[in-house]
């Protein structure tokens, strides 16, 4: 666990129709770590300082530089000056130059561009779960999301995102990037060892295809979303076989693919 900040207080002046006053409130850090891999940088990560190893394993492992844990020799971070050091016990085989052919798709900001690797269709493989789930173990898992996320609560300034069985949250993690929450599920999941097909991912934000794609590389057979998916994200979880839920907002939801898995007894 990270001993940084992941929010701090600040004098912000507070305007309402009627009044206005200064008073301290809490904001969430945001913390760029750069990672090597070897001896060269793979990856600048503007992220929330906590969890730190396991998202590094988890964005290894969804570039696909990584398959498991056991690959990595050893892993240090400094927190202090934001470097991540990774060796790995063999070279990775994927070229530099095939995570510079990118194509730029939706982003929550400047800082992380979203893109679609070649490592994409190594690691992003078809859910291959059998897992069913009631429409009200859908809308309950998504309250249990809202409720316990302490820093959203405080600061309203980062993504959710949960590892479920049908019933109850197994690991949630925040962060200010989706994809950064998503990664360290994915980190956690390889470093404990944790089965994932027959799980689902409840999440904060909207499915888009880089989400959509994460949770292919994670494993989970559903994923819910308070939020809307867009369309390549539908199409590429009917090609991967995930349910894919979205706006699940008062006692209502949308299935948009792989209905199968949605008990409606």
């Amino acid at each position: 666990m990270s001993k940084l900040a992941k929010t701090l207080r600040r004098p912000v002046l507070k305007i309402s129709a009627d009044r206005h006053a200064w008073e301290d409130d809490e904001v969430v850090t945001e913390y760029p770590l750069t990672i090597f891999l070897g001896d060269e940088e793979f990856a600048t990560i503007v992220c929330t300082p906590a969890d730190l190893e396991e998202m590094v394993i988890g964005f290894l492992a969804a570039e696909g530089a990584i398959k498991s844990c056991e690959e990595v020799k050893q892993l240090s971070i400094d927190e202090a000056q934001g470097f991540a050091y990774v060796d790995l016990h063999k070279k990775t085989v994927l070229s530099q130059s095939f995570y510079s052919k990118r194509r730029i798709t939706s982003c929550c900001g400047k800082s992380r561009q979203s893109f679609y690797f070649f490592s994409d269709a190594r690691t992003a493989k078809p859910a291959k779960g059998t897992i069913a789930i009631t429409p009200k173990q859908c809308m309950r898992l998504m309250r249990q999301l809202q409720a316990s996320s302490d820093i959203h609560r405080l600061t309203g300034g980062v993504h959710n995102a949960a590892l479920c069985s049908q019933d109850q949250i197994l690991l949630q993690y925040s962060d200010i990037g989706r994809h950064n929450a998503l990664d360290k599920i994915y980190g956690k999941c390889l470093l404990e060892g944790i089965a994932t097909a027959d799980k689902v991912l409840v999440f904060s934000g909207r499915i888009s295809s880089e989400v959509l794609l994460k949770a292919a590389k994670i494993g989970a057979s559903v994923i819910l979303s308070k939020s809307a998916p867009t369309d390549l994200a539908l199409q590429l979880a009917e090609e991967l076989n995930i349910t894919a839920v979205g706006f699940i907002r008062n006692d209502r939801m949308n299935v948009y693919t792989h209905a199968q898995r949605i008990a409606l007894g």
